[in-house]
């Protein structure tokens, strides 16, 4: 596929069922130890789809086989300004060809195709807020603290890195003082989380996305706080899914009325699809939100990145690409 070639109207349809933009790359630069800022436009001038604070998009290129990756970055420019998107990306050590080809090989001028924006990290209204990133975990919270600071409310961002030169847009916090705290680790070490949260607030809201062991810190340390309390981005699904006690069930399409049989070795997202659901979906590994799915009956063995505990709980949806099933059928509204 030509990735240089632009629709006329910049506007697809994936294959997915998800709306793809082909826009034009106009700004490309290095912003710190290992990230680049991409600046992308609609190529004939048009306002792009609106969006909110927390949205990412798909990004598709061209891996290192020559195979098409379909890849998630955060939005980190002003959601107000719909000319242009901007994105921070951080150059993978076990990149498989989806950040090194943004680093690389992207140029100025050339298409890319990304899709239209999606939201799975909104901003819920609060009268506080704490903000805790980690290295690129730093891209969705930038619009967040943002509309927040809009908002009129209290909050304070606590964000560390390797270096203070591996951390990606940091000279941008220099209007908001004190509230910011830079904590590279090579000078203070690690943030001190038990120190932040150590007392729960039922009306602080806690925003976190970074690496793993500083989400999992996170999550351990606000045990203590409300259920709702605390909203995390993973860009990596580590959720422990031992398939090799995988069931086979039945899944009950409620708007068609078909009833299959989901097997071992088979997702959800699969099946119902060779049925002709047409179930959008991206990433396939639990982590982007494409394929929620509302859930009508039965129990949901969730195995996604992106639900929290308390939504787990009320089974209301779930990511059909990567969970299953606890209970001896589910029905799903497909």
């Amino acid at each position: 596929m030509n990735r240089d070639t632009v629709n006329p109207q910049a506007i697809n349809q994936a294959p997915t069922g998800i709306e793809l933009l082909d826009l034009q790359v106009t700004a490309k630069e290095a912003i710190a130890d290992g990230v680049i800022s991409i600046t992308l436009t609609h190529p004939l001038g048009e306002a792009l789809p609106a969006w909110t604070p927390g949205s990412h998009v798909d990004v598709h290129v061209t891996g290192d086989d020559g195979a098409e990756l379909v890849r998630q970055y955060s939005l980190c420019s002003d959601p107000a300004n719909r000319s242009e998107y901007r994105l921070g990306i951080l150059r993978e050590p076990a990149s498989r060809g989806g950040s090194s080809y943004l680093h690389d090989r992207l140029q100025l001028g050339q298409r890319l195709r990304v899709s239209a924006p999606r939201n799975h990290f909104e901003l819920r209204e609060a009268p506080r807020y704490i903000f805790i990133a980690g290295g690129i975990g730093i891209t969705p919270i930038i619009p967040l603290l943002e509309q927040a600071e809009r908002n009129g409310a209290e909050w304070a961002l606590h964000y560390g890195g390797r270096t203070r030169t591996a951390m990606a847009f940091a000279d941008e916090f220099d209007r908001y003082g004190d509230r910011i705290s830079l904590v590279p680790q090579d000078v203070h070490g690690l943030i001190d989380l038990p120190g932040i949260l150590a007392t729960p607030d039922p009306e602080t809201l806690i925003y976190c996305c970074g690496p793993g062991p500083l989400m999992d810190a996170t999550e351990a340390l606000t045990s203590a706080w409300p259920a709702t309390a605390l909203h995390m981005e993973r860009f990596v699904n580590d959720v422990d899914a031992n398939q090799s006690g995988d069931q086979p069930f039945q899944v009950e399409l409620s708007l068609t009325g078909k009833t299959l049989t989901v097997e071992p070795g088979v997702s959800i997202l699969q099946a119902v699809n060779a049925v002709g659901a047409n179930v959008p979906h991206s990433c396939q590994e639990g982590t982007c939100g494409t394929c929620e799915t509302i859930v009508l009956a039965g129990e949901p063995d969730h195995r996604d990145a992106v639900l929290s505990d308390q939504e787990r709980e009320e089974n209301e949806v779930m990511m059909v690409c990567v969970s299953r099933c606890k209970t001896p059928c589910l029905v799903l509204e497909l």
